[in-house]
């Protein structure tokens, strides 16, 4: 088990964790009824925050960042010699996380995307982990929250029972909803990106060799070229520039301190 702290990607705090030991934070939280952000992030979420310094303050409250790709792996084992020798990416750790949830009976409630892919989700999770207690389904509303509205999307959450939350709003949609809906709430958030369609059986993973070398992103570019193209063509170059320039000592890429600060209306 891999636990050694968090290490600045940019100035985004990212930290230096495995499968085993971020399941295992999450699932502490659950158990001890902890407010608790989690997020995975590659290099799409990393720049997020490099181009918004107030997003990337909030980034830096989370309880929880896991190296999502390929790319901010090697981010932490160049800059500061973590030793990983995996990423941790959004939809293997679902996945973990609901094996073991599932096991200890904690239930877990499913907020975001649309109806039609939360309808095929559930039935797929269920197949999966047939102990798994699902306390709850939330499609997104694809608006801005209103005056009140996050108070009863809390306590609709705690009615239920749920014990964990699963985010699936896209980025940075997800992080902010996670960051705003933390003190609301005694249990983990994780935003977990394109997990719900990929657990839903409409994304397909990329074969192994490409995930090994860091060419997820031109699966899901070849997948979505439409929708990604800018994401990939335009933020790598920029990631890699900005990482080289952090490397040599050229850039401080120095972290905005976390903060507390409330959103005022956020997507839901």
């Amino acid at each position: 088990m891999i636990d050694k702290g968090k290490g600045n990607v940019l100035g985004v705090l990212v930290d230096i964790v495995d499968y085993d030991a971020a399941t295992a934070r999450i699932l502490r939280a659950a158990r001890d009824r902890r407010p608790y952000a989690v997020t995975a992030l590659a290099v799409h979420g990393v720049m997020t925050g490099v181009q918004d310094p107030a997003h990337n303050a909030r980034l830096n409250s989370f309880d929880l960042v896991t190296p999502d790709g390929q790319p901010v792996r090697g981010a932490l084992n160049v800059l500061h010699h973590a030793g990983l020798t995996d990423r941790v990416y959004g939809p293997e750790l679902t996945l973990r996380v609901l094996r073991e949830a599932a096991a200890e009976g904690l239930p877990v409630y499913l907020y975001g995307s649309t109806e039609p892919v939360l309808a095929r989700l559930v039935p797929a999770l269920e197949e999966m982990f047939p102990a798994l207690k699902i306390a709850g389904v939330e499609a997104s509303k694809f608006r801005k929250s209103q005056p009140g509205e996050p108070a009863e999307i809390a306590e609709r959450i705690k009615a239920s029972g749920a014990r964990i939350v699963l985010v699936g709003l896209g980025c940075p949609r997800q992080e902010i909803f996670t960051y705003a809906m933390r003190p609301l709430l005694d249990m983990p958030l994780l935003a977990v990106g394109a997990a719900f369609d990929y657990h839903a059986g409409l994304l397909k993973n990329p074969p192994a060799w490409m995930q090994k070398y860091a060419l997820e992103w031109l699966w899901r570019l070849g997948l979505e070229p439409k929708r990604l193209w800018k994401r990939y063509v335009l933020l790598n170059p920029n990631y890699v520039a900005r990482l080289t320039a952090q490397r040599s000592g050229a850039w401080k890429a120095t972290p905005p301190p976390a903060t507390d600060a409330p959103v005022e209306s956020f997507a839901v």
